[in-house]
């Protein structure tokens, strides 16, 4: 069993917290129309059907399959379809076509979650004892890694919705009832943190991921953290001095991307009349200058950074931090999020500023992007078996993101979580804050 494991051994705590996210996912389907379901815009973003199988397919494959649980036929006929990366468990449909497929039906797939939800749910009520701590271990990554499938759901059908022609496009709800009220912020200020030989990784209590230990000591030097996110006016004043336009502000890669796909604004910024409005999960909407800016890539954030240090006296030497920065600042200082942070404050969208804390906006707002490629930490041990794919082999080529975002389920979230994504993406809710050397 690997050591991430903090285990109940309490079959009725954990039937409930299987039947439970197990129905968020179902709920989170129910205002779409059968179309939204089949459609895949990109290559990164996956139908919803195919989510609402995969994440079943993932409890029949690591749990009934290897503990003695009823097995249906179907389990093996959608094994080609329904596998997404796990190349020991054989071949699969390449990601590209999940959205060009008929078969299986979208209600053959709900029918399927039925059959693996009641055959999951016998079994943690009848298997041995001896093993139910192993069995734990097993469905509590599979409650996970649907969580992390909740959260790209809402990332994806935001993508899917705004595929549609504009006049057609409908928003996925609609929008709390709050007036959009841009005010002005004052200057972001720097927060400064000692340097030394800190713990870092998973120190708390409960369960974690396999990339997130083991606990270890790293050396920082004297740092300061910028107090909140960047926000939406922060980064039209970036867009209005030719930051898309400036060679020099980016790393090669990312001009590249500037060039090959037309960036000029973040991802679903529109201009109309002069003025800009955003794309969100509750339709378009004016662009909100309080806002912390969203849907932007690593090479964006680091571009911006790189502009603000040449513009900006308050932020000369500015860089975005890296992650173990963040986990040292984010331990040091922050709050209790807010309670229009994380999914469950149902905004579907990054919140502005509020309070006054010395350290804002740090969990539960956007994805932070930093400048840490995803890495093993020292004596790093993946999970057994086959589940040593599931984190370990993308430890190349990404960019670590902290913090979580306003579509990450609040219980799925610590403090040591370690997301990551390649440098381009952009249709994650992703956002940033700078950093800066302390002078000496």
């Amino acid at each position: 069993m690997h050591t991430s494991a903090i285990l109940t051994i309490d079959r009725g705590a954990l039937l409930q917290h299987f039947r439970r996210v197990r129905q968020a996912s179902i709920e989170m389907c129910c205002s779409l129309h059968p179309e939204d379901l089949r459609v895949q815009p990109m290559e990164d973003v996956s139908p919803p059907w195919w989510n609402l199988g995969h994440t079943s397919w993932f409890f029949a494959r690591n749990a009934l399959a290897a503990f003695g649980g009823e097995v249906a036929p179907e389990d093996a006929a959608y094994d080609y379809t329904l596998n997404s990366y796990y190349a020991s468990l054989g071949p699969r449909l390449p990601r590209s076509r999940r959205g060009s497929i008929s078969r299986p039906t979208t209600e053959e797939i709900y029918r399927y979650r039925q059959s693996v939800d009641r055959r999951v749910e016998a079994l943690i009520e009848t298997v041995d004892e001896d093993r139910l701590a192993d069995l734990e271990f097993v469905v509590r990554i599979g409650i996970e890694h649907e969580q992390q499938h909740q959260e790209l759901f809402y990332t994806e059908i935001k993508c899917i919705l705004a595929g549609n022609p504009p006049n057609l496009r409908q928003p996925y709800r609609a929008r709390p009832n709050e007036p959009v009220r841009p005010r002005t912020l004052g200057e972001p200020c720097f927060v400064a943190f000692d340097g030394g030989l800190f713990e870092f990784g998973h120190r708390e209590e409960g369960w974690c991921w396999d990339n997130e230990l083991p606990v270890h000591e790293f050396f920082l030097h004297p740092f300061l953290l910028q107090d909140r996110l960047v926000t939406t006016a922060e980064y039209q004043e970036f867009l209005a001095d030719g930051g898309y336009r400036q060679q020099l502000l980016w790393l090669d890669n990312g001009w590249a991307r500037v060039q090959q796909e037309g960036w000029q604004s973040p991802l679903y910024w529109e201009r109309r009349d002069g003025e800009w409005s955003i794309w969100t999960l509750a339709g378009l909407r004016p662009l909100a200058a309080d806002e912390p800016v969203c849907h932007v890539s690593f090479y964006e954030a680091d571009a911006f950074a790189r502009w603000a240090s040449q513009t900006f006296a308050s932020c000369r030497k500015a860089r975005l931090p890296s992650e173990r920065e963040w986990e040292h600042a984010a331990r040091q200082l922050q709050t209790e999020p807010s309670g229009d942070a994380f999914l469950e404050s149902s905004r579907l969208h990054p919140s502005p500023l509020r309070g006054s804390e010395p350290l804002a906006q740090m969990a539960g707002i956007l994805w932070q992007w930093t400048t840490s490629y995803y890495e093993p930490y020292p004596g790093y041990e993946p999970f057994p078996g086959v589940l040593a794919e599931y984190n370990g082999k993308f430890m190349d080529n990404q960019r670590v993101l902290r913090g979580g975002s306003c579509v990450t389920p609040r219980d799925h979230f610590r403090v040591s979580y370690r997301n990551f994504w390649p440098a381009p993406t952009r249709f994650q809710f992703t956002g940033f804050r700078l950093a800066r050397d302390a002078e000496n």
